[in-house]
């Protein structure tokens, strides 16, 4: 296997400037590709990550862009893939990480944020993919989306998952509509990984700190597979979500102890 089998290939990873999405892009960037780090508001904390994460893939002798980048605007998607082309010149690889909703249940939230949980985690994705198509395909390039088991199991406060559901369900629609263009679409559900939204969710879901430490995924394992659906290796999966668990939910009677 080659060192570096993606010299010369641009990966765009959105909320890519901390957790999952940032080890996604430390990993293609290891890999030998030029990586768009993003993220959503100016002067946060979460620019101050991204930067953080440029100067140390530079460090290394890398190349890294970072872009401010809110996908539940269109117009700040259509300047981000714009930029990307700018100064890389091509993408390669488009990953749609980035999310973003409250913890509590769909009757408790209110409009602003019902809204917000549709722009940001639908049609952010959507408006992505518009942009993005020309460039990939050109490319012949690869769309990856980032569900996560709340797609397919309830949790009474995370909205989010019937948005990750109706994604993996783009991503079946996309994988064939752009297949004429070149453009390969698949998914990677990801089980519990103890990134900073872990915090957040043990607060929500109880008994979640008594689950084996062996049935936690790392960040690594979900980009592992990301970019082996970025690799030649992944040629004949087209459309798929492929989940990344370490079989939590093959076990749904599974004890978890007092």
């Amino acid at each position: 296997m080659r060192e570096h089998p993606f010299q010369e290939k641009v990966a765009l990873i959105t909320g890519s400037s901390r957790g999952i999405g940032s080890v996604i892009a430390r990993t293609f960037s290891a890999l030998g590709a030029d990586v768009v780090i993003t993220h959503r508001k100016e002067g946060g904390s979460s620019e101050a990550k991204g930067k953080r994460l440029c100067n140390e893939i530079r460090g290394g002798g890398g190349r890294a862009l970072l872009l401010n980048l809110d996908i539940s605007q269109k117009k700040s998607v259509h300047k981000a893939i714009i930029d990307t082309e700018t100064h890389f010149g091509h993408l390669d690889f488009l990953i749609l990480n980035a999310a973003r909703a409250p913890f509590k249940p769909f009757e408790r939230l209110f409009e602003r944020e019902l809204r917000d949980l549709v722009y940001t985690n639908y049609l952010g994705h959507i408006f992505c993919i518009q942009e993005s198509i020309s460039l990939l395909e050109k490319t012949k390039g690869k769309i990856v989306f980032i569900s996560s088991l709340g797609s397919r199991f309830h949790n009474p406060s995370y909205p989010l998952g019937s948005m990750k559901a109706a994604m993996e369900s783009v991503v079946r629609d996309c994988s064939e509509s752009l297949r004429e263009k070149g453009i390969s679409v698949n998914g990677v559900c990801g089980g519990i990984a103890r990134t900073d939204s872990f915090k957040t969710l043990r607060m929500y879901w109880d008994g979640i700190d008594r689950l084996p430490e062996g049935l936690f995924v790392t960040a690594e394992e979900i980009a592992d597979v990301v970019i082996f659906l970025c690799g030649h290796e992944s040629r004949g999966i087209v459309g798929q979500t492929l989940v990344v668990d370490k079989g939590l939910s093959n076990g749904l009677l599974r004890h978890i102890g007092p």
